[in-house]
C-alpha cells in the first residue's frame, strides 16, 4: 500500500460558530483516525522526532502502541518523560520541534505527533487512567519549586518520581501559570490542566497558593525552613509596552492583563464571575506572536465587531504558529501587516483610535528577521475603542532583588548554566521564561526536566 503523504484531517468547530464561544476549536481524533494517522509512522531506528522533543517523548514507541490498540501502554510511554501530555498535544509548536524532525516532512506532511499525543492523553482521562501513584510516599529531602507553571510543574513531577518531598509555591490562587491565565479556553480547556495537575498531587507533590516568593517568603527563608534546593520557574509575567503617547488611556491593556481577566478570572461569564473586561467593538492588537493571536481571538469572542492584528513586519516573519494564524483568519481577524503604531489616540481619557506608520523591510537584524523601517510620510489613523499590547513580557525583578548573589541579565532573566539550570547561587536552579524570557510551554518543560535531574544528582551525590 502506498504511503499517505497527507495528515489525517482533524475535525474543528465551524469558524463562524466558534467565534461566538470559548469552546475548544480543535475537536481531536477518534480511535480510527488516530490509528490511520499512526500508520503513517515509519518507526525510524534513529528517530529525528525524539531528538526534536525537549522532553524526549519516545514518540515511535507510543505511536506503535496506538496502532496495537493498547492506548494505556501508549499513555504510560508518554508520561514516563512528559507530565503534561494533554497540554503538549494542544499547544506545543510541533511543526518546529518533533514534527520538523520527521522524515516524512521532506516528502509531504510529517506525522501528526501532537494530535496523536492529545488523543492518547484525552483517552486516558476519559478512562480514569493516571500517571500519578496514589500510594507514593516521598521520604527524601525537601525541595521547593517557585511557580506552578509548565517549568515548575515538570520539575516538581520529576523530583517527586525521584523520591523527593516537593512543594510548589504559586503566587496566584490557582496552579498552572500561563496554562491557566494566558492560553484561552478555546485552545486549552482549563479542566484538562487541572486534571493533569491532579496527577502530580497523586505523586505526592504539595502546593501552596497565594504565596509570592520574594514578598511572602524569601528564597533564603525557604532554605531556613529545611528545603535543600530551590527551583525557580516563576515565568515572565511583566508586560512590555511601546512607550508611545497614549498608552495610559483607559481601554489600553497589556495582553497579560486582558487574557488573565478572561481566562483565570472568567470575565467572559461576567456578572457570574466578578471580574469585568471592556466589551469593545473595534479592537487593535499590537504584535504577531501566539499571545497576539490569543488576544485577538478572545476579543472577538468577547463581542467585538472588528478585530485587527497590527504587526510591524510581514506575515512571513510572524512568530505565531501557522495554525493559530490560519484559525484567526478563518474567524475574520483582520491582519494589518507592515504597520506600526506611533500613538494611541483618545478623548476624555478613553481610547478612540491609533495613529500608525507603514513599514518596509530592510536587512536582517540579530533575530534573523528583516528589520522593519518606517516609510516617510505614511502615517494614517484607525478607529478603535480598545488596544491590546502583545509585544512580549519579561521576568519580574522581585526574586533577583530579594535573593543576594542571584545574578540576572540586564533585562531581568536569571543567569543559569544551560545544561543544568544551575544559577550563581549554590542549590538554586532556574528554568523556563524566568531565564529565557517569554518562550514556549514545551521549552519551559524541558528546562524543568533538566533542572530536576541536576538537583537529584547534586542532592543524591550521583552527579
Amino acid at each position: 500500500m502506498a504511503l499517505k503523504l497527507d495528515k489525517v484531517p482533524v475535525r474543528e468547530q465551524d469558524p463562524i460558530e466558534r467565534g461566538k464561544n470559548f469552546k475548544e476549536v480543535n475537536l481531536g481524533y477518534d480511535l480510527a483516525e488516530a490509528q490511520e494517522e499512526g500508520a503513517r509512522c515509519l518507526q525510524c531506528k534513529k528517530p529525528g522526532c525524539v531528538a526534536g522533543c525537549p522532553v524526549q517523548v519516545r514518540i515511535p514507541e507510543f505511536i506503535r502502541a496506538v496502532g496495537e490498540n493498547d492506548i494505556g501502554k501508549a499513555y504510560e510511554i508518554i508520561t514516563s518523560t512528559n507530565n503534561l501530555p494533554a497540554v503538549c498535544g494542544r499547544v506545543c509548536p510541533q511543526e518546529d520541534q518533533c514534527e520538523a524532525g520527521c522524515v516524512l516532512h521532506n516528502k509531504g506532511d510529517s506525522v501528526a505527533i501532537g494530535r496523536l499525543e492529545r488523543f492518547v492523553a484525552d483517552w486516558a482521562m476519559e478512562h480514569g487512567i493516571s500517571s500519578g501513584d496514589l500510594s507514593h510516599q516521598a521520604e527524601g529531602k525537601k525541595v521547593a519549586v517557585v511557580g506552578g507553571g509548565p517549568a515548575g510543574l515538570t520539575c516538581a513531577g520529576d523530583l517527586a518520581r525521584f523520591g523527593y518531598r516537593v512543594t510548589i509555591f504559586e503566587a496566584f490562587h490557582e496552579l498552572g501559570g500561563v496554562l491557566i491565565y494566558g492560553i484561552p479556553e478555546f485552545r486549552l480547556p482549563k479542566e484538562l490542566v487541572k486534571q493533569e495537575i491532579e496527577g502530580l498531587k497523586r505523586l505526592g507533590v504539595e502546593f501552596e497558593t497565594n504565596v509570592l516568593v520574594g514578598r511572602s517568603v524569601t528564597v533564603d527563608e525557604l532554605f531556613e525552613e529545611g528545603y535543600e534546593a530551590v527551583f525557580i520557574g516563576s515565568g515572565a509575567g511583566l508586560p512590555r509596552f511601546m512607550d508611545i503617547p497614549g498608552e495610559n488611556l483607559n481601554g489600553v491593556y497589556s495582553a497579560n492583563e486582558y487574557l488573565t481577566r478572561i481566562n483565570l478570572m472568567k470575565a467572559y461569564t461576567f456578572p457570574v464571575a466578578h471580574t469585568p473586561v471592556k466589551k469593545a467593538k473595534k479592537v487593535m492588537v499590537v504584535g504577531g506572536g501566539n499571545v497576539a493571536m490569543d488576544s485577538a481571538r478572545s476579543a472577538l469572542r468577547m463581542g467585538a465587531d472588528e478585530v485587527h492584528i497590527v504587526y510591524r513586519r510581514s506575515e512571513e516573519e510572524m512568530p505565531a504558529r501557522i495554525e493559530e494564524v490560519h484559525h484567526a483568519k478563518e474567524e475574520g481577524i483582520i491582519f494589518d501587516i507592515l504597520t506600526n503604531p506611533v500613538e494611541i489616540l483618545g478623548k476624555d481619557g478613553w481610547v478612540t483610535g491609533i495613529r500608525c506608520v507603514r513599514m518596509e523591510l530592510g536587512e536582517p537584524d540579530k533575530s534573523g528577521r528583516r528589520r522593519p523601517i518606517p516609510m516617510e510620510g505614511s502615517e494614517f489613523e484607525m478607529e478603535a475603542d480598545a488596544v491590546i499590547m502583545a509585544i512580549g513580557t519579561r521576568p519580574n525583578p522581585l526574586l533577583g532583588a530579594t535573593t543576594p548573589g542571584l545574578d540576572t541579565q540586564s533585562w531581568g532573566g536569571i543567569v543559569t548554566k544551560e545544561e543544568t539550570g544551575e544559577t550563581t547561587r549554590e542549590n538554586i536552579y532556574a528554568g523556563g521564561d524566568a531565564v529565557t524570557g517569554a518562550a514556549t510551554v514545551i521549552l519551559a518543560m524541558g528546562a524543568g526536566k533538566k533542572a530536576a535531574l541536576a538537583i537529584h544528582e547534586k542532592l543524591s551525590g550521583e552527579g
